[in-house]
Protein backbone atom coordinates (compact mmCIF):
# COMPACT_ATOMS: atom_id res chain seq x y z
CA UNK A 1 0.00 0.00 0.00
CA UNK A 2 1.33 3.42 -0.91
CA UNK A 3 1.69 5.90 1.90
CA UNK A 4 -0.17 9.17 1.61
CA UNK A 5 2.13 11.87 3.01
CA UNK A 6 -0.74 14.29 3.54
CA UNK A 7 -2.62 11.66 5.51
CA UNK A 8 0.47 10.98 7.62
CA UNK A 9 0.85 14.64 8.57
CA UNK A 10 -2.85 15.05 9.30
CA UNK A 11 -3.04 11.86 11.38
CA UNK A 12 0.06 12.67 13.37
CA UNK A 13 -1.43 16.06 14.12
CA UNK A 14 -4.53 14.38 15.53
CA UNK A 15 -2.49 11.88 17.53
CA UNK A 16 -0.30 14.57 19.02
CA UNK A 17 -3.18 16.91 19.83
CA UNK A 18 -5.54 14.34 21.30
CA UNK A 19 -6.20 15.96 24.63
CA UNK A 20 -9.64 14.48 25.14
CA UNK A 21 -11.32 17.87 24.81
CA UNK A 22 -11.05 20.80 27.19
CA UNK A 23 -9.58 19.94 30.55
CA UNK A 24 -10.76 16.37 30.51
CA UNK A 25 -8.23 13.58 30.80
CA UNK A 26 -6.91 11.79 27.73
CA UNK A 27 -6.42 8.47 29.54
CA UNK A 28 -5.97 5.73 26.95
CA UNK A 29 -4.65 7.98 24.19
CA UNK A 30 -4.04 6.73 20.67
CA UNK A 31 -0.34 6.31 21.38
CA UNK A 32 -0.08 3.74 24.19
CA UNK A 33 3.41 3.64 25.64
CA UNK A 34 3.75 -0.15 25.35
CA UNK A 35 2.23 -0.45 21.88
CA UNK A 36 3.95 -1.10 18.59
CA UNK A 37 3.33 1.63 16.00
CA UNK A 38 1.32 0.08 13.19
CA UNK A 39 -0.40 1.71 10.25
CA UNK A 40 -2.20 4.55 11.98
CA UNK A 41 -0.95 6.93 9.32
CA UNK A 42 -1.50 5.35 5.92
CA UNK A 43 -5.26 5.68 5.65
CA UNK A 44 -6.78 8.83 4.14
CA UNK A 45 -8.62 10.61 6.89
CA UNK A 46 -12.41 10.70 6.79
CA UNK A 47 -14.34 13.67 8.05
CA UNK A 48 -16.10 13.43 11.38
CA UNK A 49 -19.81 12.92 10.76
CA UNK A 50 -22.41 15.13 12.51
CA UNK A 51 -23.85 14.38 15.93
CA UNK A 52 -27.41 14.23 14.74
CA UNK A 53 -30.50 12.05 15.15
CA UNK A 54 -32.84 11.19 12.28
CA UNK A 55 -36.57 10.68 12.77
CA UNK A 56 -36.15 6.89 12.70
CA UNK A 57 -34.59 6.89 16.20
CA UNK A 58 -37.92 8.00 17.63
CA UNK A 59 -38.84 4.31 17.48
CA UNK A 60 -36.44 3.47 20.29
CA UNK A 61 -35.93 4.46 23.91
CA UNK A 62 -32.30 4.72 24.92
CA UNK A 63 -29.97 5.81 27.69
CA UNK A 64 -26.22 6.47 27.69
CA UNK A 65 -24.55 5.85 31.04
CA UNK A 66 -21.18 7.56 31.57
CA UNK A 67 -18.90 5.74 34.01
CA UNK A 68 -15.75 7.79 33.41
CA UNK A 69 -17.19 11.28 33.21
CA UNK A 70 -13.82 13.01 33.61
CA UNK A 71 -12.54 11.37 30.40
CA UNK A 72 -13.72 12.79 27.09
CA UNK A 73 -15.67 10.43 24.91
CA UNK A 74 -14.36 11.89 21.67
CA UNK A 75 -12.48 9.34 19.60
CA UNK A 76 -9.08 10.92 19.11
CA UNK A 77 -8.37 9.46 15.67
CA UNK A 78 -10.66 8.05 13.00
CA UNK A 79 -7.79 6.30 11.18
CA UNK A 80 -8.38 2.59 10.55
CA UNK A 81 -6.02 0.90 13.01
CA UNK A 82 -6.55 -2.47 11.32
CA UNK A 83 -5.65 -1.34 7.79
CA UNK A 84 -2.01 -2.41 7.77
CA UNK A 85 -1.65 -4.65 10.79
CA UNK A 86 0.62 -7.65 10.14
CA UNK A 87 -2.24 -10.11 9.85
CA UNK A 88 -5.97 -10.42 10.52
CA UNK A 89 -6.88 -9.19 13.99
CA UNK A 90 -10.70 -9.27 14.11
CA UNK A 91 -13.75 -10.81 12.41
CA UNK A 92 -13.64 -10.22 8.64
CA UNK A 93 -10.40 -8.29 9.06
CA UNK A 94 -11.26 -4.73 9.98
CA UNK A 95 -13.65 -1.98 10.91
CA UNK A 96 -15.76 -2.26 7.74
CA UNK A 97 -15.96 -6.09 7.97
CA UNK A 98 -15.08 -6.37 4.27
CA UNK A 99 -12.99 -9.57 4.49
CA UNK A 100 -10.20 -7.98 2.45
CA UNK A 101 -7.81 -10.79 3.29
CA UNK A 102 -5.86 -10.50 0.03
CA UNK A 103 -6.17 -14.15 -1.01
CA UNK A 104 -4.37 -15.00 -4.25
CA UNK A 105 -4.17 -18.00 -6.56
CA UNK A 106 -2.57 -18.77 -9.91
CA UNK A 107 -4.82 -19.57 -12.85
CA UNK A 108 -8.09 -21.36 -12.12
CA UNK A 109 -7.90 -23.13 -8.75
CA UNK A 110 -9.29 -26.66 -8.57
CA UNK A 111 -7.43 -28.41 -5.74
CA UNK A 112 -8.37 -28.31 -2.07
CA UNK A 113 -5.48 -29.73 -0.03
CA UNK A 114 -5.34 -30.09 3.76
CA UNK A 115 -1.85 -29.05 4.94
CA UNK A 116 -2.30 -29.70 8.67
CA UNK A 117 -4.94 -30.43 11.28
CA UNK A 118 -4.74 -29.15 14.84
CA UNK A 119 -6.86 -30.92 17.47
CA UNK A 120 -8.48 -29.07 20.36
CA UNK A 121 -9.68 -30.68 23.56
CA UNK A 122 -13.31 -31.77 23.81
CA UNK A 123 -15.92 -31.62 26.57
CA UNK A 124 -19.17 -33.54 26.16
CA UNK A 125 -20.51 -33.19 29.68
CA UNK A 126 -24.23 -32.51 29.66
CA UNK A 127 -24.84 -29.25 31.51
CA UNK A 128 -28.12 -27.36 31.21
CA UNK A 129 -26.69 -25.38 28.27
CA UNK A 130 -25.97 -28.51 26.19
CA UNK A 131 -22.91 -30.38 24.98
CA UNK A 132 -20.40 -28.27 23.08
CA UNK A 133 -17.40 -30.54 22.54
CA UNK A 134 -14.47 -28.66 21.05
CA UNK A 135 -13.29 -27.22 17.77
CA UNK A 136 -15.13 -24.06 16.77
CA UNK A 137 -18.67 -22.91 16.10
CA UNK A 138 -20.35 -19.81 14.68
CA UNK A 139 -18.62 -17.42 13.97
CA UNK A 140 -15.34 -18.85 15.25
CA UNK A 141 -12.98 -17.20 12.76
CA UNK A 142 -9.28 -17.67 13.58
CA UNK A 143 -6.96 -14.68 13.79
CA UNK A 144 -3.57 -14.55 12.06
CA UNK A 145 -0.60 -12.45 13.14
CA UNK A 146 2.97 -12.13 11.89
CA UNK A 147 4.64 -10.81 15.03
CA UNK A 148 7.17 -8.03 14.31
CA UNK A 149 10.69 -8.58 15.66
CA UNK A 150 10.20 -6.28 18.66
CA UNK A 151 7.05 -8.11 19.75
CA UNK A 152 8.55 -11.53 19.04
CA UNK A 153 11.60 -10.71 21.15
CA UNK A 154 9.34 -9.63 24.00
CA UNK A 155 7.26 -12.83 23.72
CA UNK A 156 10.39 -14.98 23.88
CA UNK A 157 11.91 -13.04 26.77
CA UNK A 158 8.67 -13.52 28.71
CA UNK A 159 8.68 -17.24 27.93
CA UNK A 160 5.32 -16.98 26.18
CA UNK A 161 6.70 -18.80 23.09
CA UNK A 162 9.78 -20.93 22.54
CA UNK A 163 12.73 -20.45 20.18
CA UNK A 164 11.26 -22.75 17.51
CA UNK A 165 8.22 -20.55 16.94
CA UNK A 166 8.10 -19.21 13.36
CA UNK A 167 6.56 -15.85 14.39
CA UNK A 168 3.43 -16.55 12.33
CA UNK A 169 0.60 -17.40 14.68
CA UNK A 170 -3.01 -18.56 14.47
CA UNK A 171 -5.24 -17.75 17.44
CA UNK A 172 -8.70 -19.20 17.81
CA UNK A 173 -11.36 -19.37 20.51
CA UNK A 174 -12.81 -22.85 20.99
CA UNK A 175 -16.11 -24.34 22.08
CA UNK A 176 -14.02 -26.28 24.58
CA UNK A 177 -13.61 -23.04 26.51
CA UNK A 178 -9.98 -22.24 25.73
CA UNK A 179 -8.06 -19.97 23.38
CA UNK A 180 -5.61 -21.97 21.28
CA UNK A 181 -2.39 -20.74 19.68
CA UNK A 182 -0.98 -22.51 16.62
CA UNK A 183 2.20 -22.04 14.60
CA UNK A 184 0.83 -21.22 11.14
CA UNK A 185 3.76 -22.93 9.40
CA UNK A 186 3.78 -26.24 11.28
CA UNK A 187 0.33 -26.67 12.81
CA UNK A 188 1.75 -27.38 16.27
CA UNK A 189 0.88 -25.42 19.40
CA UNK A 190 2.90 -22.19 19.54
CA UNK A 191 2.13 -21.71 23.26
CA UNK A 192 -0.08 -23.19 25.94
CA UNK A 193 -3.82 -22.86 25.49
CA UNK A 194 -5.47 -20.38 27.85
CA UNK A 195 -8.70 -21.61 29.50
CA UNK A 196 -11.46 -19.01 29.86
CA UNK A 197 -14.07 -21.03 31.75
CA UNK A 198 -16.87 -21.22 29.16
CA UNK A 199 -17.32 -22.09 25.47
CA UNK A 200 -16.35 -19.40 22.95
CA UNK A 201 -18.63 -19.16 19.93
CA UNK A 202 -17.71 -15.80 18.44
CA UNK A 203 -14.46 -14.46 16.99
CA UNK A 204 -11.79 -13.23 19.38
CA UNK A 205 -10.11 -9.88 18.61
CA UNK A 206 -6.47 -8.78 18.89
CA UNK A 207 -5.72 -5.14 19.69
CA UNK A 208 -4.38 -3.58 16.45
CA UNK A 209 -1.79 -1.50 18.31
CA UNK A 210 -0.01 -4.76 19.24
CA UNK A 211 -0.11 -3.82 22.91
CA UNK A 212 -0.68 -7.51 23.70
CA UNK A 213 -4.39 -7.27 24.54
CA UNK A 214 -6.55 -10.13 23.25
CA UNK A 215 -10.31 -9.64 23.66
CA UNK A 216 -12.49 -12.71 24.23
CA UNK A 217 -16.23 -13.17 24.66
CA UNK A 218 -17.84 -16.19 26.30
CA UNK A 219 -20.80 -17.65 24.43
CA UNK A 220 -22.43 -20.17 26.76
CA UNK A 221 -22.84 -20.05 30.58
CA UNK A 222 -21.60 -23.52 31.45
CA UNK A 223 -20.47 -22.00 34.73
CA UNK A 224 -20.50 -18.65 36.49
CA UNK A 225 -19.14 -16.04 36.23
CA UNK A 226 -20.11 -15.55 32.60
CA UNK A 227 -19.19 -12.62 30.37
CA UNK A 228 -16.33 -10.91 28.51
CA UNK A 229 -12.63 -10.91 29.26
CA UNK A 230 -9.21 -9.82 28.05
CA UNK A 231 -5.84 -11.61 28.01
CA UNK A 232 -2.32 -10.15 28.12
CA UNK A 233 -0.45 -12.17 25.49
CA UNK A 234 2.93 -11.00 26.74
CA UNK A 235 2.15 -12.66 30.06
CA UNK A 236 -0.27 -15.33 28.80
CA UNK A 237 -2.75 -14.46 31.53
CA UNK A 238 -6.17 -12.92 31.93
CA UNK A 239 -6.24 -9.34 33.22
CA UNK A 240 -9.87 -8.27 32.81
CA UNK A 241 -13.29 -9.84 33.32
CA UNK A 242 -16.67 -8.19 32.88
CA UNK A 243 -19.37 -10.43 34.33
CA UNK A 244 -23.12 -10.23 33.80
CA UNK A 245 -24.25 -6.62 33.97
CA UNK A 246 -26.89 -6.05 36.68
CA UNK A 247 -28.15 -2.99 34.76
CA UNK A 248 -28.60 -4.91 31.50
CA UNK A 249 -32.14 -4.90 30.17
CA UNK A 250 -31.79 -8.36 28.65
CA UNK A 251 -30.81 -11.29 30.87
CA UNK A 252 -28.35 -13.06 28.58
CA UNK A 253 -24.69 -12.25 29.17
CA UNK A 254 -23.00 -13.76 26.08
CA UNK A 255 -20.54 -11.86 23.87
CA UNK A 256 -20.37 -13.42 20.39
CA UNK A 257 -19.64 -10.05 18.77
CA UNK A 258 -15.99 -9.46 17.82
CA UNK A 259 -14.99 -6.12 19.45
CA UNK A 260 -13.31 -3.24 17.62
CA UNK A 261 -10.70 -0.70 18.67
CA UNK A 262 -11.19 2.84 17.34
CA UNK A 263 -8.81 5.53 18.56
CA UNK A 264 -8.29 5.05 22.29
CA UNK A 265 -11.49 3.06 22.80
CA UNK A 266 -12.64 -0.54 22.50
CA UNK A 267 -16.27 -1.02 21.45
CA UNK A 268 -17.95 -4.26 22.52
CA UNK A 269 -21.65 -4.99 21.80
CA UNK A 270 -23.31 -7.60 24.01
CA UNK A 271 -26.21 -10.00 23.82
CA UNK A 272 -27.55 -8.32 26.95
CA UNK A 273 -28.66 -5.30 24.90
CA UNK A 274 -25.71 -3.06 25.77
CA UNK A 275 -23.02 -1.51 23.58
CA UNK A 276 -19.98 -0.95 25.78
CA UNK A 277 -17.22 1.61 25.26
CA UNK A 278 -13.98 0.95 27.13
CA UNK A 279 -10.71 2.84 27.42
CA UNK A 280 -8.02 0.49 26.08
CA UNK A 281 -4.50 0.49 27.48
CA UNK A 282 -1.82 -2.23 27.59
CA UNK A 283 -2.99 -4.78 30.15
CA UNK A 284 -5.89 -2.59 31.24
CA UNK A 285 -9.51 -1.87 30.27
CA UNK A 286 -11.62 0.81 31.93
CA UNK A 287 -15.34 1.18 31.30
CA UNK A 288 -16.16 4.59 29.83
CA UNK A 289 -19.83 4.44 28.85
CA UNK A 290 -22.61 2.16 27.68
CA UNK A 291 -25.58 2.59 25.34
CA UNK A 292 -28.72 0.63 26.21
CA UNK A 293 -31.91 0.77 24.17
CA UNK A 294 -35.32 -0.79 23.76
CA UNK A 295 -37.58 -0.95 20.73
CA UNK A 296 -41.31 -1.21 21.39
CA UNK A 297 -40.51 -2.02 25.02
CA UNK A 298 -38.10 -4.88 24.32
CA UNK A 299 -34.30 -4.93 24.66
CA UNK A 300 -32.70 -6.80 21.75
CA UNK A 301 -29.37 -8.59 21.96
CA UNK A 302 -26.45 -8.19 19.55
CA UNK A 303 -24.62 -11.27 18.22
CA UNK A 304 -23.28 -9.70 15.03
CA UNK A 305 -20.02 -7.77 14.95
CA UNK A 306 -20.34 -4.00 14.62
CA UNK A 307 -18.91 -2.14 11.64
CA UNK A 308 -17.49 1.40 11.64
CA UNK A 309 -17.27 4.28 9.21
CA UNK A 310 -15.72 7.55 10.46
CA UNK A 311 -17.24 8.20 13.91
CA UNK A 312 -20.38 6.11 13.28
CA UNK A 313 -20.78 2.54 14.52
CA UNK A 314 -23.29 0.12 12.99
CA UNK A 315 -24.89 -2.81 14.79
CA UNK A 316 -27.65 -5.28 14.00
CA UNK A 317 -29.71 -7.09 16.63
CA UNK A 318 -31.84 -10.17 17.07
CA UNK A 319 -35.08 -8.21 16.71
CA UNK A 320 -34.10 -7.13 13.20
CA UNK A 321 -32.99 -3.57 13.98
CA UNK A 322 -30.00 -1.97 12.29
CA UNK A 323 -28.66 0.86 14.42
CA UNK A 324 -26.16 3.63 13.64
CA UNK A 325 -24.71 5.45 16.64
CA UNK A 326 -22.11 8.15 17.20
CA UNK A 327 -18.88 6.68 18.63
CA UNK A 328 -18.09 9.99 20.35
CA UNK A 329 -21.37 10.44 22.21
CA UNK A 330 -22.81 6.88 22.00
CA UNK A 331 -26.12 8.44 20.93
CA UNK A 332 -28.22 6.82 18.17
CA UNK A 333 -28.11 8.46 14.72
CA UNK A 334 -30.62 6.35 12.78
CA UNK A 335 -32.43 3.02 12.95
CA UNK A 336 -33.80 0.72 10.26
CA UNK A 337 -36.12 -2.28 10.83
CA UNK A 338 -35.32 -5.27 8.59
CA UNK A 339 -38.04 -7.38 10.17
CA UNK A 340 -36.30 -10.50 11.48
CA UNK A 341 -33.35 -11.68 13.55
CA UNK A 342 -29.97 -10.40 12.30
CA UNK A 343 -26.87 -12.35 13.28
CA UNK A 344 -24.79 -11.55 10.18
CA UNK A 345 -22.41 -8.61 10.55
CA UNK A 346 -23.01 -5.39 8.59
CA UNK A 347 -20.51 -4.75 5.80
CA UNK A 348 -19.56 -1.20 4.75
CA UNK A 349 -18.52 -0.27 1.20
CA UNK A 350 -17.72 3.22 -0.05
CA UNK A 351 -19.16 3.67 -3.55
CA UNK A 352 -18.80 6.94 -5.47
CA UNK A 353 -17.71 8.60 -2.23
CA UNK A 354 -20.78 7.46 -0.25
CA UNK A 355 -20.64 4.75 2.46
CA UNK A 356 -23.27 2.01 2.11
CA UNK A 357 -24.22 -0.78 4.49
CA UNK A 358 -25.06 -4.32 3.39
CA UNK A 359 -26.61 -7.00 5.64
CA UNK A 360 -29.14 -9.84 5.54
CA UNK A 361 -31.52 -11.28 8.14
CA UNK A 362 -32.68 -14.76 9.09
CA UNK A 363 -36.04 -16.47 8.85
CA UNK A 364 -36.62 -16.87 12.56
CA UNK A 365 -39.52 -14.71 13.75
CA UNK A 366 -41.24 -15.84 10.57
CA UNK A 367 -42.08 -19.51 10.00
CA UNK A 368 -41.99 -19.36 6.22
CA UNK A 369 -41.32 -16.33 4.09
CA UNK A 370 -38.12 -14.71 2.94
CA UNK A 371 -34.68 -13.74 4.10
CA UNK A 372 -34.19 -10.08 3.31
CA UNK A 373 -30.87 -8.60 2.19
CA UNK A 374 -30.67 -4.81 2.23
CA UNK A 375 -28.45 -1.99 1.03
CA UNK A 376 -28.69 1.22 3.07
CA UNK A 377 -27.10 4.64 2.85
CA UNK A 378 -24.88 4.48 5.95
CA UNK A 379 -25.06 8.23 6.51
CA UNK A 380 -28.81 8.41 7.09
CA UNK A 381 -30.23 4.87 7.00
CA UNK A 382 -32.27 5.34 3.82
CA UNK A 383 -33.00 2.16 1.87
CA UNK A 384 -31.38 1.84 -1.56
CA UNK A 385 -32.81 -1.60 -2.33
CA UNK A 386 -33.96 -4.79 -0.66
CA UNK A 387 -33.75 -8.33 -2.05
CA UNK A 388 -35.81 -11.32 -0.89
CA UNK A 389 -34.64 -14.96 -0.83
CA UNK A 390 -37.39 -17.53 -0.33
CA UNK A 391 -36.97 -19.86 2.63
CA UNK A 392 -38.36 -21.10 5.91
CA UNK A 393 -37.59 -22.07 9.47
CA UNK A 394 -37.38 -25.83 9.84
CA UNK A 395 -38.65 -27.52 13.00
CA UNK A 396 -37.10 -30.89 13.88
CA UNK A 397 -38.43 -32.48 17.07
CA UNK A 398 -37.87 -29.91 19.85
CA UNK A 399 -35.31 -27.88 17.91
CA UNK A 400 -35.77 -25.32 15.18
CA UNK A 401 -33.28 -24.40 12.48
CA UNK A 402 -33.65 -20.88 11.20
CA UNK A 403 -33.41 -20.04 7.53
CA UNK A 404 -31.75 -17.02 5.98
CA UNK A 405 -28.43 -15.29 6.46
CA UNK A 406 -26.11 -16.40 9.25
CA UNK A 407 -23.16 -15.65 6.99
CA UNK A 408 -21.74 -12.16 6.61
CA UNK A 409 -21.61 -10.78 3.09
CA UNK A 410 -18.56 -10.84 0.82
CA UNK A 411 -17.94 -7.89 -1.50
CA UNK A 412 -16.87 -8.79 -5.01
CA UNK A 413 -13.60 -7.62 -6.51
CA UNK A 414 -11.84 -7.85 -9.87
CA UNK A 415 -14.21 -9.21 -12.49
CA UNK A 416 -16.93 -9.47 -9.80
CA UNK A 417 -16.68 -5.93 -8.46
CA UNK A 418 -20.34 -5.28 -9.28
CA UNK A 419 -21.55 -8.17 -7.09
CA UNK A 420 -21.97 -9.02 -3.42
CA UNK A 421 -22.21 -12.61 -2.17
CA UNK A 422 -23.48 -14.50 0.86
CA UNK A 423 -24.49 -17.97 1.95
CA UNK A 424 -28.20 -18.33 2.64
CA UNK A 425 -30.08 -21.14 4.43
CA UNK A 426 -33.28 -22.01 2.54
CA UNK A 427 -34.70 -25.14 4.24
CA UNK A 428 -37.05 -25.58 1.28
CA UNK A 429 -35.75 -29.04 0.32
CA UNK A 430 -34.56 -30.58 3.53
CA UNK A 431 -31.83 -28.46 5.10
CA UNK A 432 -30.58 -26.98 1.86
CA UNK A 433 -28.70 -23.76 1.22
CA UNK A 434 -27.28 -21.63 -1.56
CA UNK A 435 -24.54 -19.15 -2.32
CA UNK A 436 -26.37 -16.09 -3.62
CA UNK A 437 -24.88 -13.35 -5.80
CA UNK A 438 -26.61 -9.95 -5.87
CA UNK A 439 -25.99 -6.97 -8.14
CA UNK A 440 -24.71 -4.15 -5.92
CA UNK A 441 -26.34 -1.38 -7.99
CA UNK A 442 -29.82 -2.79 -8.54
CA UNK A 443 -30.32 -5.45 -5.87
CA UNK A 444 -31.19 -7.99 -8.56
CA UNK A 445 -30.34 -11.60 -7.74
CA UNK A 446 -27.81 -12.66 -10.38
CA UNK A 447 -27.59 -16.33 -9.44
CA UNK A 448 -28.09 -18.87 -6.67
CA UNK A 449 -25.61 -21.75 -6.48
CA UNK A 450 -27.07 -24.77 -4.62
CA UNK A 451 -24.81 -26.25 -1.95
CA UNK A 452 -24.99 -29.82 -0.67
CA UNK A 453 -26.11 -28.56 2.72
CA UNK A 454 -26.94 -25.27 4.38
CA UNK A 455 -24.06 -22.93 5.31
CA UNK A 456 -23.51 -20.57 8.24
CA UNK A 457 -19.86 -19.95 7.37
CA UNK A 458 -19.05 -16.64 5.68
CA UNK A 459 -17.47 -17.03 2.21
CA UNK A 460 -13.98 -15.77 1.35
CA UNK A 461 -12.37 -14.82 -1.94
CA UNK A 462 -9.21 -15.44 -3.96
CA UNK A 463 -8.15 -13.60 -7.11
CA UNK A 464 -5.69 -14.66 -9.81
CA UNK A 465 -3.28 -12.80 -12.07
CA UNK A 466 -6.14 -12.03 -14.50
CA UNK A 467 -8.18 -10.38 -11.72
CA UNK A 468 -10.69 -13.24 -11.81
CA UNK A 469 -12.41 -13.89 -8.51
CA UNK A 470 -13.05 -17.29 -6.96
CA UNK A 471 -15.11 -17.96 -3.83
CA UNK A 472 -14.23 -20.59 -1.25
CA UNK A 473 -16.78 -21.55 1.37
CA UNK A 474 -17.71 -24.38 3.71
CA UNK A 475 -21.08 -25.84 4.66
CA UNK A 476 -22.52 -27.36 7.82
CA UNK A 477 -21.89 -30.88 6.57
CA UNK A 478 -18.11 -30.46 6.29
CA UNK A 479 -17.79 -29.71 2.57
CA UNK A 480 -15.40 -27.11 1.14
CA UNK A 481 -16.27 -25.56 -2.26
CA UNK A 482 -14.35 -23.59 -4.88
CA UNK A 483 -16.85 -21.52 -6.89
CA UNK A 484 -16.32 -19.27 -9.90
CA UNK A 485 -17.49 -15.88 -8.68
CA UNK A 486 -18.58 -14.66 -12.11
CA UNK A 487 -21.05 -17.40 -13.02
CA UNK A 488 -21.53 -19.32 -9.76
CA UNK A 489 -20.36 -22.65 -11.18
CA UNK A 490 -18.81 -25.04 -8.66
CA UNK A 491 -15.26 -25.93 -9.72
CA UNK A 492 -14.42 -28.36 -6.93
CA UNK A 493 -15.96 -29.82 -3.76
CA UNK A 494 -14.17 -31.84 -1.08
CA UNK A 495 -15.54 -33.30 2.15
CA UNK A 496 -13.06 -32.20 4.83
CA UNK A 497 -14.53 -31.62 8.30
CA UNK A 498 -17.66 -32.47 10.25
CA UNK A 499 -19.43 -29.11 10.32
CA UNK A 500 -18.05 -25.77 9.15
CA UNK A 501 -20.18 -23.29 11.07
CA UNK A 502 -17.07 -21.17 11.50
CA UNK A 503 -15.73 -18.62 9.05
CA UNK A 504 -12.18 -18.91 7.65
CA UNK A 505 -9.23 -16.55 7.70
CA UNK A 506 -7.20 -16.31 4.47
CA UNK A 507 -3.39 -16.13 4.22
CA UNK A 508 -1.98 -16.05 0.68
CA UNK A 509 -3.38 -19.10 -1.12
CA UNK A 510 -4.36 -20.83 2.13
CA UNK A 511 -7.22 -20.61 4.58
CA UNK A 512 -7.47 -21.68 8.21
CA UNK A 513 -10.88 -22.71 9.50
CA UNK A 514 -12.24 -24.65 12.44
CA UNK A 515 -15.04 -27.20 12.51
CA UNK A 516 -17.34 -28.63 15.16
CA UNK A 517 -15.79 -31.56 16.99
CA UNK A 518 -12.12 -30.89 17.63
CA UNK A 519 -10.41 -29.85 14.40
CA UNK A 520 -8.74 -26.71 13.03
CA UNK A 521 -7.65 -27.06 9.39
CA UNK A 522 -5.07 -25.28 7.27
CA UNK A 523 -6.15 -25.72 3.64
CA UNK A 524 -4.26 -24.80 0.49
CA UNK A 525 -6.20 -23.66 -2.58
CA UNK A 526 -4.38 -24.24 -5.88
Amino acid sequence: MKINAVAIIATLTILNSCSGGGSRSAVGSCADSDSVAVAQTVQPLVERLPDTAYASVSNLVYKVDRLADSVSGEVCSLADLYADTPGVFTFRGGIQRRADFGGTVSGTPSEIKVEWVFRTQEDYRDPSVGRWGGGTGWTGQPLYVEWPDSSLRRLREAGAVDGKFSGKEIMVGSLYGSVYFIDYETGVASRKAIPVGNPIKGTISLDPTLNGNLYVGQGVPGRRPFGALAIDLYKNEQFHFFAEDPKAQRRWGAYDSSPLRVGQFLFRPGENGGIYKLIAQPGKLTMHSVLRYTVRGAAPGIESSMAVYANYGFTADNHGNILAFNLDTMKPVWMYALGDDIDASPVIAVEDGVPYLYVGCEIDLQDAGSAKFVKLNALNGSEVWKADIEGRRKNIEKKHFDGGFYASALLGTGNCEDLIFSNCVKNTNGQNGVLVAIDRRSGKIVYETPLKYYAWSSPVRFTNERDEMFIVTGDCSGNIYIINGKDGKIISTVSVGSNFESSPVVVGNTLVVGSRGNSIFKIKIQ
